[in-house]
């Protein structure tokens, strides 16, 4: 039997799919993007992944239904400026965003969910997160230097992710480094590559290979 094209489920907005997209895309291993509304989430992909949050890949059977796993897939298979070649603090940070972080943004973004919280001690615990990514990009253009590894991919989408709860806020800190990291991702090409608006899928719907 001939492989088909791997499956790849995908919410435009979604931090965690956008950073699979963007490791597809800079892998250059061609899927079969897949968009989905989150509040119709097709049963072709809930009866592969039963968890049901994107992404997920769906590999000639095999199912990977982690971001960070789907990164880690697509960079195994090409990784032409190495992105996986980094030390070990680089996995430390993600954990550090995926955990804590994470938490600490849900918990600023959607604070009118948590009345029982201090959503300006929330906020705090981010930024704190923040600015030991400040100090660090003080000395260089990426986390690891001149060159993007996966942390940067990695956490990128989420600090995006943080600075839109406020903009004005974010932009009025003092994290110099930070903004301009941000924001470097932000103009990139590879950025409006995995951004663009692409028709939700629906069963019998032609292949949207990417990249």
């Amino acid at each position: 039997m001939t492989p088909q094209t791997p499956i790849l489920w995908s919410f435009r907005r979604c931090p965690y799919a956008m950073r699979a997209r963007l490791t597809v895309l800079y892998s250059g291993v061609t899927v079969d993007l897949r968009d989905i509304l989150l509040k119709e989430k097709p049963v072709e992909m809930t009866t592969v992944s039963p968890k049901a949050t994107v992404p997920v890949l769906n590999d000639n059977g095999t199912i990977v239904e982690e971001s960070r796993d789907v990164m880690m897939w697509a960079l195994r298979k090409n990784d032409p400026e190495g992105w996986l070649d980094m030390p070990a603090e680089g996995h430390a940070m993600i954990d550090t965003n995926d955990g804590p972080f994470k938490k600490a943004l849900d918990h600023t973004k959607y604070a009118v969910r948590f009345p029982e919280r201090d959503a300006s001690a929330d906020r705090a615990a981010a930024a704190d997160v923040l600015m030991g990514l400040n100090d660090r990009l003080a000395r260089q253009t990426y986390l690891f230097g001149d060159m993007a590894k996966m942390a940067d991919t990695a956490i990128l989408p989420f600090v995006r992710q943080f600075a839109n709860t406020d903009r004005d806020w974010f932009n009025a800190q003092d994290w110099p480094h930070l903004i301009r990291w941000l924001t470097a991702f932000e103009t990139s090409d590879s950025f409006a590559t995995i951004m663009v608006k692409r028709p939700i899928w629906v069963p019998g719907a032609e292949p949207t290979y990417f990249p």
